[in-house]
């Protein structure tokens, strides 16, 4: 195939049930001048079928069969095949607006740029939701270099990055993509994105960033429970991550600056994972990162994302608090040690002692904050989460982060 404008890759693995709308939304793109990537990463179910039907019916289509690997090894492949200028990677079980690629490739070409990141729609159980970059504009490399790179996974503000992680909503150069991914441990398998991403972005001579959202996150049920099942492998692949963004990132970075981004990143995703309650490799509590809740409190837990439904299965197992109830604004069906999701109106104050909003978004902490008052919830037992940089740092030591 002749060299493209765009390279779209594609990593696939059982996810047969949203793969065609994901295909349909790619082939039916306002901009033509792309090639598509189906990376078949060794699904056991329909998915190459599904693959190789398409690629009978559409010459753009290039699918590629491997052994399972990691999603990181996929993205790996599709690279290694990849003869577009530009690469844009979509997820198998999310899907793209008409115009995605026509903005993206217009927003590159006309800023002369090496990375273009846009807004995104996160789709969860039928619900979509905005989200947008705090700001736009075209930035030339001493302003990455000064001011972006330096509060890129953290901006000062727990736990919220100036750059978004993900590889998709962004459109990158596959020559300076191709000096990145490669040197990206395989073993990395969370935060794979943040490792690829600031890397990319600290040789990238130029940058623009716009709001439009034009790519569909689906946040699925049956992917968002992934709770930490070997802490002493996780926190391994966690260190090798760490000690990528230290070698990668320290000659743009003073260190105090990196230490800092690498340490409440790296505090964010223990979180979420181990569902706030921080255990060691024997199992034992060791963390409680909610200010002011103790062993018993009666909580409140809000939130059915990753992060309220990695909480709510961490309390249910090791009943260090008292579940009260368990809200969400955004209800689901759903059942985790004989918890259901309830509307918040259902709260009475008198009943628990803490409510814990399960997020490390502060601006979507600030707006559930603000609803949750103008139903009349206490604001004195809403909890924080801790966020001091000496206990995090103890923590993370605690859990060998200082070890080879």
């Amino acid at each position: 195939m002749n060299e493209v404008s765009i390279s779209v890759i594609v990593p696939i693995y059982k996810i047969e049930a949203y793969l065609p709308q994901c295909i349909d939304s790619i082939l039916d793109q306002s901009f033509t001048d792309f090639e598509l990537i189906l990376v078949d990463n060794g699904s056991p179910d329909n998915c190459p079928q599904i693959c190789d039907e398409y690629a009978s019916k559409d010459n753009r289509i290039k699918v590629i069969h491997k052994e399972h690997g990691q999603l990181l090894s996929g993205r790996k492949e599709g690279l290694k095949n990849a003869k577009g200028k530009y690469v844009a990677y979509i997820d198998g079980d999310d899907w793209v607006d008409k115009f995605y690629l026509d903005i993206l490739f217009k927003l590159a070409e006309v800023n002369e740029s090496d990375l273009v990141v846009t807004g995104h729609f996160r789709e969860f159980d039928g619900k979509i939701e905005t989200i947008k970059p705090s700001y736009t504009g075209v930035f030339e490399e001493p302003e990455i270099k000064n001011s972006i790179l330096p509060k890129a996974m953290y901006n000062g503000t727990f736990c919220e990055h100036e750059i978004s992680t993900y590889v998709w909503s962004k459109l990158f150069k596959r020559e300076l993509l191709n000096e990145v991914l490669f040197e990206v441990p395989g073993e990395i398998v969370m935060g794979e994105d943040a490792a690829i991403t600031y890397t990319y972005l600290s040789i990238s001579k130029k940058l623009t960033i716009s709001r439009i959202p034009l790519y569909y996150y689906r946040q699925r049920h049956d992917s968002i429970l992934k709770s930490i099942k070997n802490s002493t492998i996780e926190y391994y692949r966690l260190g090798l991550l760490k000690n990528f963004l230290e070698l990668k990132l320290s000659p743009f970075l003073d260190k105090d600056n990196l230490n800092t981004q690498i340490l409440y990143y790296l505090y964010s995703l223990i979180l979420v994972r181990s569902g706030g309650l921080i255990h060691d490799a024997s199992g034992n509590i060791i963390f409680n990162p909610f200010l002011k809740t103790k062993k018993n409190s009666k909580v409140i837990v809000y939130s059915s994302g990753s992060f309220g439904r990695h909480l709510i299965s961490s309390i249910s197992k090791s009943n260090f608090f008292q579940i009260v109830k368990w809200i969400d604004i955004d209800f689901h069906e759903l059942n985790i040690g004989d918890n259901f999701v309830n509307p918040p109106s259902s709260i009475i104050n008198a009943e628990y002692d803490f409510l814990i909003i399960a997020t490390t978004n502060p601006s979507v902490f600030k707006s559930i904050h603000a609803e949750l008052a103008l139903m009349g919830t206490d604001p004195k037992k809403i909890v924080q989460i801790n966020t001091d940089e000496k206990e995090i740092c103890q923590l993370l030591q605690q859990l060998g982060f200082d070890n080879d």
